[in-house]
């Protein structure tokens, strides 16, 4: 594996049962400067080594021999340090994809995918954003909107809802909408590190984990719109 540490901290962990598209995989993304920290053509040796080996985003095809990559990518975000999973497949349906989602990953990208198109992918992905193969980002958004929309959640469960400030709301809604913690800072005339609090904050009442989860819920609550 690469020994270089440059690449904005990316360390890459491939997880393909072809060894040939595996280790092209590999290649591209060391070659473009990041660290590939492991490769595994199963997901028992993926888990086996992502402790040790600590990525911070794992490529994950969907068909392995011995686990659904559905399910790996649930074991790797339930991981003490759980990678941001970028999933990388040949299927493009529907089903697979919001399976995949649901699961915790935070990209999907089909193989066709260019070189260039999946480096993009790995380092948006890296930084926190949703990443999917063009004709696909609608699907997992109607998906969401339509759960809602369902009404997952019981009455109960709707009155004991978190209260967010209007502050709060406020810096969710340009989350949503893609924007960076800087950007947000900018146009809401705020410090950085304010809307850092104000994100961490929302977090922790409405118990989330991370800004992939948070999109996840402001989607939910039409904040996108």
């Amino acid at each position: 594996m690469s020994g270089e540490t440059n690449g904005d901290g990316i360390r890459v962990l491939v997880v393909d049962d072809h060894p040939m598209w595996r280790d092209a995989v590999a290649r591209d993304l060391e070659e473009a400067g990041l660290q590939v920290v492991g490769t595994a053509g199963d997901g028992a040796k993926a888990l086996r080594i992502a402790p040790a080996a600590r990525p911070t985003l794992a490529v994950v095809d969907l068909h392995l021999p011995d686990t659904g990559g559905v399910e790996l990518t649930a074991a790797l975000v339930a991981l003490p340090e759980p990678p941001r999973v970028l999933v990388l497949s040949a299927s493009g349906e529907s089903d697979d994809v919001l399976a995949a989602v649901k699961a915790g990953a935070t990209g999907y990208l089909v193989k066709s995918a260019g070189r260039e198109e999946l480096l993009d992918a790995v380092r948006r992905v890296h930084a926190g954003e949703a990443v999917y193969t063009p004709g696909l980002a609608g699907l997992v958004l109607g998906e969401y909107r339509r759960l809602s929309a369902g009404g997952d959640r019981s009455p109960a469960e709707a009155d004991t809802a978190p209260v967010l400030t209007p502050r709060e709301t406020e810096v969710l809604r340009l989350v949503a909408k893609g924007l960076a913690y800087k950007q947000i800072a900018r146009r809401l005339t705020i410090s950085h590190r304010t809307v850092q609090n104000h994100v961490q904050n929302t977090l922790t009442k409405l118990h989330l984990h991370n800004r992939v989860e948070l999109v996840r819920y402001a989607i939910d609550q039409g904040l996108d719109e």
